[in-house]
């Protein structure tokens, strides 16, 4: 498997010899849309709560007598039946909504969306990514000149500059090679990654 090789104006300048195994293997949906699902649920803070009747605010007086009224008893204004009253089953911040998957699927999942973008041209091979200094006008004229808009650049070891200066770039994310996500492999519409950068995937995931 060759992937193309561009250079600092975009430029088509050469091919990276790459593992078929990482980066031509055949497009599995199901696993690629559980390994996404599984990556938002687990970034999930579960910070939703509800409150039961013993935490609402209500008085613990009864609303009226127990017979005579021709009306249903009825013991406190905290019921779930109640307008304002408590929820049977609340949310609790505690919920968990952590998905299990195994590290044979996810290393399977993660080649399947390489390829796919291999195979739509999405994806593509930079020599390195440095910025002189850590301004972001800068690094938004260097990206300008390679031709990408929404692109996710994946090295090896991040540059401390070329942190400083992309973080506020709202269409640019750079990432190390050992943080890469499903998630934001889809959500980019060019992948770059360096040379370095290629060669550490494949000993993470082949």
């Amino acid at each position: 498997m060759e992937l193309k090789v561009i250079d600092a104006k975009g430029q088509v300048s050469g091919s990276l010899a790459v593992s078929d195994a990482l980066f031509a293997r055949e497009y599995n949906e199901a696993l690629v849309h559980q390994l996404v699902t599984a990556y938002l649920a687990n970034a999930r803070s579960g910070n939703r709560a509800q409150k039961t009747r013993a935490e609402v605010n209500h008085s613990t007086k009864k609303p009226w007598r127990q017979k005579g009224t021709a009306r249903a008893r009825s013991g406190m204004t905290s019921s779930p039946l109640w307008r304002k009253g408590g929820r049977a089953f609340p949310n609790k911040p505690d919920e968990n909504f952590t998905q299990k998957v195994n590290r044979k699927m996810y290393r399977a999942g993660m080649a399947t969306i390489l390829s796919q973008l291999a195979r739509d041209e999405r994806l593509f091979a930079i020599e390195a990514l440095t910025a002189e200094t850590p301004k972001t006008k800068v690094f938004a004229e260097q990206v300008k000149n390679l031709g990408l808009e929404q692109v996710l650049f994946v090295t090896k070891q991040l540059d401390e500059n070329v942190y400083l200066a992309s973080r506020n770039l709202p269409n640019v994310l750079v990432l190390e090679a050992q943080q890469v996500d499903p998630y934001s492999l889809l959500r980019y519409k060019k992948v770059v990654i360096t040379k370095d950068a290629v060669a550490q995937l494949e000993e993470q995931w082949v």
